[in-house]
């Protein structure tokens, strides 16, 4: 009984984690950025490209940040019948989602980097002030302000990164499972639609190429990051197994709970031992 309510307790502090960090995001959506000095020549050379709709709107970067991941926790849950694993990637995979969000939002309100097309949002007629005082949308042009970096490059690699991540894992891709090259492309599909996202933001004129390329990294190295908090590495032989599953079954081993024995090696099944002969150490 204790242990179950030790196992409710951390769940409803993650749970209660990730109602702060989403809270704090949405409210820094709505977040006035820094209003740092654009020069004359900046705003003629880098910030004077035609507005253009976004190839990939904010509404099917959510449907496709959130329709992944609740696919790979239905194939984690109905198909591989493991309910540890579908739980531990939810946790995971929000846990991501919510630090990206935040820390993305967070650099974008310190910088204030005018975006690409910047000029036009602050003078929708073309016709530049004398003083330069914006005559656009004053929404318009404060969301013009938030160029570096790219959240939909952020968003969409701390997402879609953490599929990636799962799907390695699952199918031991960095493990001794190797030479398979439908595994290889099952991994990088992710990672292939997380950058055709983060791409898109530089060929309709949202962001500049540093935007897309530091909010891939930063988006990435954070699925990684969070991914590694609730699963083995994925270069081992657990791979793809959380650390909850792990040890739970190294405590009921160790504990001398029936029905548990270690895994034998695969090196130790493929080479037996020939008439009950002493295995000899050797060195190579």
């Amino acid at each position: 009984m204790p242990l179950i309510r030790s196992a409710s307790f951390n769940l409803f502090i993650e749970i209660l984690i990730r109602i702060i960090l989403f809270s704090v995001f949405c409210y820094m959506e709505s977040m006035s950025p820094f209003i740092r000095v654009i020069l004359p020549a900046e705003l003629e050379n880098d910030c004077k490209y035609p507005r253009h709709e976004s190839y990939v709107p904010g509404s099917t970067l959510w449907a496709i940040v959130l329709a992944v991941p609740c696919v790979l926790t239905l194939i984690a849950w109905a198909i591989c019948n493991d309910c540890n694993d579908a739980l531990e990637f939810l946790l995971a995979w929000s846990l991501s989602l919510g630090i990206t969000g935040v820390l993305t939002d967070a650099v974008k309100l310190i910088v204030g980097r005018p975006r690409p097309d910047y000029f036009y949002r602050c003078f929708p007629d073309g016709l530049a002030t004398a003083d330069l005082s914006c005559t656009g949308d004053p929404a318009d042009v404060l969301e013009g302000r938030k160029s570096f970096p790219s959240g939909h490059s952020s968003i969409s690699f701390s997402s879609l990164g953490m599929a990636a991540a799962w799907s390695c894992g699952r199918l031991g891709t960095l493990a001794r499972r190797r030479g398979s090259g439908a595994r290889v492309l099952a991994t990088l599909a992710p990672l292939l639609a997380a950058a055709a996202v983060a791409l898109s933001r530089t060929a309709d004129y949202h962001h500049h190429w540093q935007d897309v390329l530091v909010g891939s990294i930063l988006g990435l190295s954070v699925s990684l990051f969070c991914y590694r908090q609730y699963y083995n590495p994925l270069t081992s032989d657990l791979s793809g197994i959380p650390y909850i599953v792990s040890r739970s079954t190294l405590t009921k081993f160790f504990s001398g709970k029936p029905d548990i024995s270690p895994v034998k090696d695969v090196k130790e099944e493929s080479t037996p031992l020939l008439n009950g002969a002493k295995k000899e150490d050797k060195w190579i």
